[in-house]
């Protein structure tokens, strides 16, 4: 009999979930759809829209004159690993982060970024033409063949 009358209670005690208000879709000028709680305990919610997945940068990339550019996954997710000859005197090895459609890392203590671009943004006459490249800089990019 006691245990009838918990019962009740138990059910009315559960939390509901919140709703939250997703701010970048709204952004984007689309309509917000309707968030709801994500799995138990995870802390996240669901909006019916699907995360942008990252560019996948991994693999070799070939610049001129003995310029090569390795990108490896590192242990954390959104992090990479760069092996670079940017010249025919300077190579190196640097930890670069995920931002946006780009990889900023620190070379020489000058932060760099590597960006999707085409073999003409380049500014290298051996890649023009080319599609898929990262450029670091004028005269500074990396195509895949």
């Amino acid at each position: 009999m006691i245990l009838a009358a918990l019962l009740p209670l138990a059910a009315c005690s559960r939390e509901t979930p919140e709703v939250v208000n997703n701010s970048a879709a709204a952004s984007i000028g689309g309509p917000s759809a309707p968030a709801t709680a994500g799995p138990a305990g995870d802390g996240a919610t669901f909006t019916g829209m699907p995360k942008a997945k990252a560019p996948d940068y991994v693999g070799r990339w070939i610049g001129v004159e003995g310029m090569v550019l390795n990108v490896k996954h590192a242990a954390t997710p959104g992090r990479y690993r760069l092996e670079m000859q940017w010249d025919l005197d300077h190579k190196g090895e640097f930890k670069g982060d995920a931002v946006g459609d780009t990889i900023v890392f620190e070379r020489n203590g000058v932060r760099e970024t590597l960006r999707p671009t085409n073999g003409d943004a380049t500014g290298l006459k051996y890649l023009a033409g080319k599609t898929e490249c990262l450029t670091v800089k004028t005269g500074e990019g990396y195509c895949r063949k």
